[in-house]
């Protein structure tokens, strides 16, 4: 893959030019600046910076690396951001063309860029990130080129340690357990599952032929057959468990009536249910009014239903004003899937409004698909963040979501 999003320090990074966010004039900032001036030699580097002068915010040059493992360092002097009305766009779209240029002049293999601009220069995280992807996006249409965009802050550090170890156990019990059932079924180790998951009784492990001790690859599979009917087995006492709780007293006791009523005596009293208040009835009213709506349609009602402005919607999603614009002024608009599941970030919907707008693109989320289930982990968990996200699925191999 020629483009990887990845979570790492910029400066311990493999490649051939590692690009940094600079000033416009021979200082020192903060954040990846200084660090990649500590890495480097703090002294050389500076020294070596004397000599270039004054450049002017938009514009890259290219330094020897020093002591980094990389072959060159390009500075990007980066814009600061004001209020967007001052060519900051223009200028950070310009760092990362003549940074790129530069790679290509001095034949590098491979360049690491930063989130420029996006730290202590100001520019909106999201809206840096979305250009960062266009401007790598359109030079690799042209070039062969390993291009990484390294992410690391510290509210990036923290949600990651935090998503790590709740992920993987997400996706292990929506997406692996189902692949390993699918595959022993191709072995006719287990009956072949249509409909809702049956609930199994216990099974002894399958004697050896002949009584032999069985092959390690034999054993192997065993074992990890008898883990899923194990955990099929679960999963069916949880259900026998809900089942029990909601069933009549009397059906689940042998014990005297007498008893049974003192049970039932001693027994809390059940709250009632909450009343289908006039609230209620508006609320199912307008979701009727739009059982009809195409997606296009939809996504502005819930947009609009939240109190959502436009801008902060796409600006979440990391998708092109260009492009929301046309689904929002045509109603028969059909984007890929991709798309939609950035939209159904950027509005900030829950699990049942995302599987509702994305029926009406016709799509749905898959429990077999990795991509489907690290999206739906975020959804459920209210993680409105694209960048993240996107490195999620660049950690598990899988392709980024924003285009």
């Amino acid at each position: 893959m020629p483009f990887k999003i990845v979570r790492n320090d910029i400066t311990r990074m493999q490649a051939d030019i590692i690009v940094n966010t600079a000033n416009d004039h021979p200082t020192v900032g903060t954040g990846c600046d200084r660090a990649i001036y500590q890495a480097a030699g703090f002294d050389e580097l500076l020294a070596y910076r004397k000599t270039i002068g004054f450049v002017p915010e938009g514009d890259a040059f290219i330094t020897p690396a020093f002591k980094l493992q990389a072959k060159y360092i390009v500075h990007a002097v980066s814009p600061l951001f004001i209020d967007g009305q001052h060519g900051e766009e223009e200028k950070l779209r310009s760092c990362y063309k003549k940074s790129l240029a530069l790679a290509a002049e001095y034949g590098a293999s491979s360049i690491a860029f930063p989130l420029i601009s996006t730290g202590g220069f100001g520019y909106p995280r999201e809206e840096g990130f979305r250009i960062a992807v266009d401007e790598i996006s359109a030079f690799l249409m042209t070039h062969e080129m390993l291009i990484y965009l390294v992410v690391f802050d510290q509210k990036m550090t923290n949600l990651g340690s935090q998503l790590f170890e709740g992920l993987d156990a997400y996706i292990d019990q929506n997406y692996v357990e189902e692949k390993q059932i699918e595959e022993y079924d191709l072995y006719g180790d287990l009956p072949v599952l249509s409909g809702p998951r049956p609930k199994m009784a216990n099974r002894p492990a399958s004697p050896a032929p002949g009584g032999a001790a069985m092959a390690p690859q034999m054993q192997a599979r065993e074992r990890r057959k008898q883990g899923i009917l194990e955990s099929m087995r679960r999963r069916a006492r949880r259900d026998d468990i809900k089942t029990d709780h909601t069933a009549p007293v009397t059906g689940a006791s042998s014990a005297p009536p007498h008893e049974q009523e003192a049970a039932y005596d001693e027994a809390p009293e059940l709250a009632l249910p909450p009343e289908f208040s006039e609230q209620h009835e508006s609320a199912l009213n307008e979701r009727i009014k739009h059982l009809s709506d195409t997606f296009s349609e939809y996504l502005i009602y819930l947009i609009d239903s939240k109190h959502l402005s436009y801008p902060d919607v796409y600006k979440r999603a990391i998708v092109d004003k260009k492009v929301f614009s046309k689904i929002k002024n045509n109603p028969d608009a059909h984007p890929k899937k991709m798309t939609v599941m950035c939209l159904c970030v950027g509005a900030m919907l829950n699990l049942d409004e995302t599987r509702d707008l994305m029926a009406r693109a016709g799509y749905a989320l898959s429990p077999c698909d990795k991509t489907d289930i690290i999206f739906s982990y975020f959804i459920e968990n209210g993680i409105y963040d694209m960048i993240e996200l996107d490195i999620q699925l660049e950690e598990h191999g899988l392709p980024c979501l924003i285009s």
